[in-house]
């Protein structure tokens, strides 16, 4: 099964709570997951997330490339903590129902992709990241594929920070859609060939 950007409606059709959460966001991108399951198998993509290494695992392109957006963020200053979470913008925290504010604050996040544990809740996960060009949300979710299985599929919100952050979604388009997210969905396919035969195979 090979990565796959879907419409729209894939995710905005869904009863997903963070469209509650945050309704001011605009949808990016919606893909399909090459993660084929059963009905129960989204703690396994959980724990492929968690597992991920993208600068380990991905080809020497993509490495090349994600290293040198967090070197030139550091240059330009787009990544200080002032511009982040809880001090240029407010986490989405702060709008979650009392519950999961409280295990949202309890959480210990594993992993090394660069987003804050937002909430889980049945089949959908959601983490978000600030800096200076805009607030990201990272949208997890465990859907029918229509042909009577499962797979994940990821979502893509953002709320670019002015003209700024206008321009920098735009310049980094095609460098996400042409290396970055093609090279970090097949490290989660393999990692997810590896689990999910490990799930399913337990005595």
């Amino acid at each position: 099964m090979s990565p796959m950007r879907l419409a729209s409606t894939a995710h905005t059709t869904q009863p997903w709570l963070i469209h509650e959460i945050a309704p001011d966001f605009r949808l990016e991108d919606v893909w399909a997951l090459p993660t084929p399951g059963g009905p129960d198998g989204f703690p396994t993509l959980v724990a492929v997330l968690q597992g991920s290494d993208f600068e380990r695992d991905a080809p020497p392109a993509a490495r090349l490339l994600w290293r040198l957006r967090w070197k030139l963020g550091s240059l330009l200053g787009l990544d200080r903590s002032r511009d982040g979470l809880g001090d240029r913008v407010a986490s989405l925290r702060d709008r979650l129902p009392a519950d999961l504010q409280e295990a949202a604050r309890t959480h210990h996040e594993e992993g090394r992709l660069p987003f804050t544990f937002l909430y889980e809740r049945d089949n959908e996960r959601a983490g978000e990241i600030a800096n200076r060009t805009m607030h990201g949300v990272m949208h997890l979710s465990w859907v029918p594929d229509g042909e009577g299985g499962w797979r994940g599929q990821m979502a893509i919100l953002v709320k670019p920070n002015g003209r700024l952050g206008t321009l920098y979604m735009a310049a980094i388009k095609p460098f996400r859609y042409l290396i970055v997210y093609p090279a970090m969905l097949r490290s989660w396919e393999r990692r997810w060939e590896h689990q999910w035969e490990h799930a399913t195979t337990k005595p």
